[in-house]
This record gives C-alpha cells, sequence and structure tokens, in this order.
C-alpha cells in the first residue's frame, strides 16, 4: 500500500503543470480557462506601465480595453502583484495581469541573481495561483520575455503537496500563450519537474519514503530514459562487502534495511568522458539516534533526504533533457533511530577507506555515510564530485535560506556553481575551508578522526565540511550544505510553504554547464 501511495504521488506531481501544447487555439472542454498577462513598470513616469509582447497584441485585440482597465483599477502593478479582470474576453474569462518590476533588469551583481529573471518566477506564480484560487483548471502564460523563466514560476508556483488530504488544491494545467519560444518553455518546465520531485520526496512522511520506497521511485521515475540510465541499488550485504562501516553504524539502529543507489547516466556521445560525480546525503528520517533530538519539529527530520532527493532528481532532469554529460549519482539511504543496535557516543568505526572515526554525537551522522559515499565515488575517476546534504543547523544559522553554502577546494569549480545559480536564482555562497577547522576534528582522543568538531557548536558548519575533506583526494570537490534552504517559509515567493527541493534548478544548470562547455 504504501509503494502505491508514493507511485501514485509521483505520477500526480509529474502531470500537474505538465501540459505540452503550445497552441493558444485549443478547446478544452469541461475546463475554466485563465490567462497570466505581464505589465513592465515605466521607467521614470510614475503611474504608466510597458506591456509585454503578448500583453500588447492581447490588448490590441480588445481596442485597448485592457489599458484601460489597467488604468482606472488603481495603482501601478508592483513587482510581484497581480490584479484579476473578468469577462473581458470570450476565450478567457479570468485574466491575471502581473506586475514583472523593471524591464531589462538584468544581472544584479548585489543580490546574485538575475533580477528579471527572478521577477518573472515571481509574479507568474502569483498570476497562477490567483487563478488556481478561482478554481480556473487551465491557464495560458504570457512568457513576459523570458518563457522558461515564466515556466518554471507556474509549475513551482502551483505545486501542492496534497496526496494525502481529501481535500485538495484545484490541479492547474499550464501551457505557454501565443507562438512564443516553446523550446524554452518546455525547457523550464522540465527545471521546475525536477524539484517538485525533490519537493515531494522531501515533504512525504518517512513511512512513506524509507530508504527501499525511495530507490524504488527514483527507479520509476528514471525508466522512460532506461537507454541511458543504469540503476544499481545496493542491499546491506553488498555495502558490508565495501567495508562502508561508517555507513553501517548509522542505519544499524533502525529496522528499515539501508539502500546505497547507484545512478549512472551516459548522455555524452564519448562513453570514455569521466563522469560528473553527484553525492546525496540519504538520511530518510533523522531522530538523531542515542543522541535523541529534541520533539519540537523533529517531523520536520523526514526531508534529511533532502541531498539524495536533490541529487537524484537532477539525474532524472538530465536525462529528461538529454543533457551530452555524463553523470553518476550516489545516495546513502537509511534511517538514524535509537534502539538496541544503535551506536553510542563514544563509539569507534572504521571508514571505507580506513581511517577511524570517534562517534561524540550520534546526530552528527550525516558525515559519516557521506564519508563512505565519497570513497567509494573516488574509484570512478570523476572530472568533479560535487556532494549535496542537510547537513549542520550552523548552516542556517550562518546563511539562513538566502543560500546554499558551498565549502571547496576548487576555484573553477564554484565559479562553475556560482554562474549556474545565477541564472536559476538559487543562489550560492562560498564558505571557508580552513586548516583552523581541519584541525579541530584530526584532534580525536580514541581515533583518527572525531565527528564533531573540538569547540562542539563554534563553526559547525566549517568544521562538518572539514571532516568530509579528509574522504576526498579529487582535485576538484564540493559540498553543498542545504540545511537552510531545506524549507520555505514565505522567502521564495514562487514555493509555497513546505519543503522546497532547493537547489536542484542549480545543479541541473551546473550540470548543463559543464556539458555544453566541456
Amino acid at each position: 500500500m504504501t509503494m502505491l501511495l508514493v507511485r501514485r504521488a509521483a505520477q500526480t506531481a509529474v502531470r500537474t503543470n505538465q501540459r505540452r501544447s503550445f497552441s493558444a487555439s485549443q478547446t478544452h472542454p469541461n475546463q475554466r480557462k485563465g490567462l497570466v498577462l505581464g505589465v513592465f513598470e515605466k521607467e521614470g513616469e510614475e503611474g504608466s506601465f510597458n506591456l509585454t509582447e503578448a500583453a500588447a497584441a492581447f490588448d490590441q485585440a480588445l481596442s485597448g480595453k485592457l489599458s484601460e482597465l489597467l488604468k482606472i483599477s488603481g495603482p501601478t502593478l508592483k513587482k510581484g502583484k497581480n490584479r484579476l479582470f473578468y469577462g473581458i474576453h470570450k476565450d478567457f474569462p479570468c485574466v491575471a495581469v502581473v506586475g514583472l518590476g523593471k524591464n531589462n533588469a538584468g544581472v544584479c551583481g548585489t543580490e546574485n541573481w538575475d533580477t528579471s529573471k527572478e521577477s518573472i518566477r515571481q509574479a507568474v506564480s502569483a498570476g497562477c495561483r490567483s487563478l488556481q484560487d478561482l478554481e480556473v483548471n487551465h491557464v495560458e502564460v504570457d512568457a513576459c520575455g523570458d518563457a522558461q523563466s515564466a515556466a518554471e514560476g507556474a509549475a513551482l508556483g502551483l505545486f501542492q503537496y496534497d496526496q494525502l488530504k481529501s481535500k485538495k488544491k484545484t490541479k492547474v494545467t499550464t501551457q505557454l500563450h501565443g507562438s512564443a519560444d516553446s523550446a524554452s518553455w518546455e525547457k523550464g518546465v522540465m527545471y521546475a519537474e525536477g524539484q517538485n520531485l525533490a519537493r515531494l520526496l522531501m515533504e512525504a512522511p518517512a513511512n512513506h519514503i524509507t530508504p527501499t520506497a525511495f530507490a524504488n521511485t527514483i527507479e520509476e521515475k528514471l525508466a522512460p530514459h532506461a537507454e541511458l540510465v543504469t540503476i544499481k541499488k545496493r542491499s546491506q550485504a553488498w555495502i558490508e562487502e565495501q567495508q562502508m562501516g561508517a555507513f553501517l553504524s548509522v542505519s544499524k539502529g533502525s529496522e528499515e534495511p539501508p539502500v546505497f543507489l547507484e545512478l549512472h547516466y551516459n548522455g555524452s556521445p564519448d562513453s570514455k568522458q569521466a563522469p560528473l560525480m553527484l553525492v546525496g546525503k540519504g538520511i530518510t528520517f533523522d531522530s538523531g539516534g542515542i543522541s535523541l533530538k529534541p520533539s519540537p519539529s523533529m517531523d520536520a527530520m523526514r526531508a534529511d533526504m533532502g541531498g539524495a532527493a536533490t541529487v537524484c532528481a537532477s539525474i532524472v532532469t538530465a536525462a529528461a533533457l538529454k543533457l551530452p554529460i555524463n553523470i553518476i549519482g550516489l545516495a546513502p539511504l537509511c534511517e538514524n533511530m535509537p534502539s538496541g543496535k544503535a551506536t553510542k557516543p563514544g563509539d569507534v568505526v572504521t571508514a571505507r577507506n580506513g581511517k577511524t572515526i570517534q562517534v561524540d554525537n550520534t546526530d552528527a551522522e550525516g558525515r559519516l555515510i557521506l564519508a563512505d559515499a565519497l570513497c567509494y565515488g573516488h574509484t570512478f575517476n570523476p572530472r568533479a564530485i560535487v556532494n549535496v546534504a542537510t547537513l549542520t543547523g550552523a548552516m542556517d544559522v550562518a546563511l539562513g535560506s538566502a543560500a546554499t553554502g558551498v565549502f571547496t577546494n576548487s576555484d573553477w569549480l564554484w565559479e562553475q556553481l556560482h554562474k549556474a545559480s545565477v541564472v536559476t536564482g538559487d543562489r550560492v555562497w562560498r564558505m571557508p575551508l580552513f586548516q583552523h577547522y581541519t584541525r579541530q576534528v584530526t584532534d580525536s582522543q580514541l581515533a583518527d578522526l572525531n565527528n564533531i568538531g573540538k569547540y562542539s557548536r563554534s563553526g559547525g558548519a566549517c568544521t562538518a565540511a572539514a571532516f568530509l575533506r579528509e574522504f576526498v583526494t579529487a582535485p576538484h570537490w564540493a559540498h553543498l550544505d542545504i540545511a537552510g534552504v531545506m524549507s520555505n517559509k514565505d522567502e521564495v515567493p514562487y514555493l509555497r510553504k513546505g519543503m522546497s527541493g532547493r537547489p536542484t534548478r542549480t545543479l541541473v544548470e551546473f550540470a548543463a554547464g559543464l556539458s555544453h562547455n566541456g
């Protein structure tokens, strides 16, 4: 029954917002149709505006009625706000006009993102949600000058995890209005669907997304791309053969068997091309183990597999886009639970590379499972390794939900990740990997390493990164700590409250950049 629910949830998430047709003239029986159109602020003239190309054509077809209504219905639309009009066009009973801010705002060096793209995502999502609230179930969307960003705003803004509720939001299908850039729209839909898959996995309860269920869901999602993808669901016996003592030390407290999920996407025409390695922390529920977490908000730890969710969703998206690159994804999946078999504070375990680790806090478990996965990842001689993990509360304290923290030994890799994040608006920020922090994890009373820093909470995100570095020999490695961006309250306007699926789109854009630039 659990797997059936997971399967239905995954299928529903994909069907939502996935309309692949771009003809504005199609009829949709029994559908209430809506339209989202954009308007820019006119610089230097208070109270005036410029219509987008699609909005101007719509206005012209109505002999200027839309412009007239905008002028008399209130002040100029501010960025991200929308205004609804009813009965002005026979094909669209409801029209949402959305404020896009200033035209051609472009990349902002201070904000580290493309303001125009972010404004479009924000505005389109607001318009689509307003129409959804009116139970409009099919929406045509103005490209607003950037069809990909418009598609992302629509699909991300409409996503709602309500699979387990009796009363559900109106399901809305979207399509591009007019004959603008359909290829970019399609690309935006796929980027957003990737993030929505990660959101689905992260939001679902831990009794539905166990390590086994997670692996099966990803296998199902990759089934349409079987000719390019190899999936290996490694069992506990294999994990033991690989001598992944750090990973096993975390999983052994739970009744749920661990799974080491290995994905190979072979998209490059050159089969011998060194792969990009993506590694995701896959703790499907984190109680803290014997070092038990406080009960308030412990339910959110169903999303402690956010690293695995974003990595696997990125590979699903790369396959859908048919990116010409080879990618290997690794996701050590298990629960961290207290029991008579669980690891105890002070225990010493041995990682795959032979290093011993004194486990002084069983709630610092993510770095343990990643340590073995990173060691294994090196055996494929990757061109770069990027690991993603909801690793430390300290990361949330440092950056909040503004950006993913990046710790890397490679300036080149940092530049690629940063460039991708400017495009997607899902930002990254570089953090230090000083020897200062390494000394705090290598000073251990009983073993080679301690899984927590010598000075406990001080620089917790940095000492966690320093710990991981002890299992890395590759010249291009980056650790992405996504604990701060795991969930969304209202900080990202085009994401509803809940698990965010960040930074899936940035990972996809990063992989796309590598695939096209070598």
